[in-house]
Order: structure tokens, then C-alpha cells, then sequence
């Protein structure tokens, strides 16, 4: 969704995909945690031939080692939406 108008996100899979990160990591953000912090993401793509494409942008959201992750193709998603995404993340305790 784009948090300016509620919408979907205009666009091909990578719009959308990069738009869905930026969301969730906004949320991360807000309570003190980011990109280390996830966990386990899943994937859910309307149309598995774009994997490819989600993966590039995948591979610029997180450093190596990067987080467990599930990819499913789903028939069909809210509001006609190409890609949603969820994380898992625990904040790391410094030590």
C-alpha cells in the first residue's frame, strides 16, 4: 500500500515489492529495530514468474547472512496487490 493515498502501489513487481519493505521496515523502525533485526520473511506472489525480479529487490533490503524465507504463489491477493510480504523480527540485545 502506498501510505500516502491507501492505495496499491503503481507498478510492476519491483515497485510494489520495494514498497512493501518500505513499509515494514517503517514499522521496524518505529519501534527501535531494522533490517538485522528480521528474522523469517514471507512472500506471497501472485505470479511466481516474478521471483526473479522480487528477489533482486529481496537481496537489497537485507546483508548477508540473509533471513529465512518463504515464497508461495498465491491464486489471488487484497485489492488486486501483485506481492505481500510479512516479516518476523526480534530485536537483538546488545551485549
Amino acid at each position: 500500500m502506498d501510505p500516502d493515498t491507501g492505495k496499491i502501489m503503481e507498478g510492476d513487481i519491483r515497485a510494489q515489492a520495494q514498497q512493501c519493505f518500505d513499509n515494514l521496515f517503517g514499522v521496524l523502525e518505529e519501534t527501535g529495530s531494522g533490517p538485522d533485526d528480521v528474522q523469517k520473511v514471507n512472500v506471497y506472489l501472485t505470479d511466481m514468474n516474478d521471483f526473479t525480479a522480487m528477489n533482486e529487490i529481496y537481496k537489497k533490503q537485507f546483508s548477508e547472512p540473509y533471513p529465512a524465507r518463504t515464497t508461495i504463489g498465491a491464486g489471488s491477493l487484497p485489492l488486486g496487490a501483485k506481492i505481500e510480504i510479512e516479516m518476523i523480527a526480534r530485536k537483538k540485545h546488545n551485549q
